[in-house]
């Protein structure tokens, strides 16, 4: 006690005042932190916020300041070098404990201020002004503020739209925040379909090795073959941030691997396509139509482990404002015909379908030099 008492008559002034503690301040340093915003890069919707808050309230200095159990941090800020500081430097301590407004003209007439290092130091803050930020379970989190080196007020217009402005301040915050849990959610979702899949095909993979007769197998192949064309589209889609549409050459490019994966050594998958995007239900069509054609190739066009190739193509049709889908191998066996690999004809059957699905036109050419589909559908 005389230590500090000393001080007073040393330096002339007190030791400034620090707020009192929030009476839920657990909750609220949970609200606060739920946001996942504390030493984060600057962000050009919060600065722009500032610098608006700035000009509007025309003070040199503007802050979104998070106050924390014993700092406040300050997510953008106009004027102020620090990016943060200790609580007996923080006004707004003192204004999350009031209502959702608070303006002290005179930091020296304010017994919260007058001893503030702030006041009394560099930079001389002589005003303040600060909105509440408010999460939506009524929990203050910090304040927009604004600070002036000489005393003065705010008009009615300039404390309403700082109010105004604090209020967008949280709204950023918690579109940030489910955003955040939107991704979680998806990536979560993501992870147990994924692992389905893998388990369902270990299953396919595991009843093909036991099943004997011929037809079965075959039936079990296309099942397998549909199965990781679905599989590719959904990694698409979850790549593609939930979106119903899918880019084209990434979901070909995926779906090549996937069936090249399956292909004997001496056959070669090609595949190309143009940029533009598909409709989920589109892929899903396009994806059962080549690998059927792939299937059908690798078991028929390439008798006795002769060598070839299998190029897909899917190019934008301007003139029509469509696409072309061409499978093509330099192969021979089709038979005459692009039924499938299966003996059952599902595969043609599904192949017709998915054509049915595009509202396309599917058309062959078999010859001494391989085998070409084409199915013509719109965008």
């Amino acid at each position: 006690m005389r230590a500090a008492a000393a001080r007073r008559v040393k330096t002339g002034r007190r030791r400034p005042i620090l707020a009192d503690t929030p009476s839920e301040q657990d909750e609220r340093l949970e609200t606060l932190h739920s946001y996942n915003v504390l030493d984060t890069e600057a962000e050009a919707d919060f600065d722009d916020i500032v610098d608006l808050a700035s000009k509007i309230c025309e003070t040199p200095v503007s802050l979104i300041s998070l106050v924390d159990e014993k700092r406040q941090w300050f997510k953008a800020r106009v004027g102020f070098e620090p990016q943060e500081t200790t609580l007996d430097q923080s006004v707004c301590s003192h204004a999350i404990l009031d209502g959702d407004f608070t303006e002290i003209p005179d930091m020296g007439a304010d017994p919260r201020t007058v001893d503030n290092p702030l006041y009394v130091g560099d930079p001389r803050v002589k005003f303040y002004a600060g909105a509440k930020l408010v999460a939506p379970n009524g929990q203050p989190i910090g304040t927009l503020c604004v600070l002036d080196t000489k005393p003065r007020t705010l008009t009615d217009f300039q404390r309403q739209a700082l109010q105004t402005l604090s209020r967008h301040v949280m709204m950023q915050l918690e579109l940030r925040k489910k955003i955040r849990i939107e991704e979680a959610l998806r990536a979560e979702m993501d992870h147990r379909v994924k692992n389905s899949f893998q388990t369902i095909a270990s299953l396919l993979r595991m009843a093909t090795r036991k099943v004997q007769d011929p037809d079965a197998k075959d039936v079990l192949a296309l099942v397998e073959r549909r199965f990781g064309a679905v599989a590719s589209l959904h990694s698409e889609l979850m790549g593609q941030g939930g979106k119903s549409k899918v880019q084209a050459a990434s979901y070909l490019e995926q779906l090549s691997k996937l069936l090249a994966a399956g292909a004997p050594g001496h056959v070669t998958i090609f595949c190309e396509a143009d940029p533009g995007e598909l409709q989920a239900a589109q892929a899903s069509a396009v994806g059962m139509i080549v690998s059927e054609f792939v299937a059908n190739s690798i078991k028929h066009a390439f008798p006795e482990d002769r060598a070839g190739e299998i190029k897909i193509s899917l190019r934008r049709q301007v003139e029509t404002d469509g696409w072309l889908l061409e499978c093509r191998d330099n192969g021979r066996g089709h038979g005459g015909t692009v039924a499938g690999a299966d003996s059952t004809g599902l595969g043609r059957m599904l192949m017709s379908t998915a054509t049915e699905q595009l509202n396309g036109r599917l058309t062959t050419d078999f010859g001494a030099d391989g085998a070409l589909m084409r199915v013509c559908f719109r965008a």
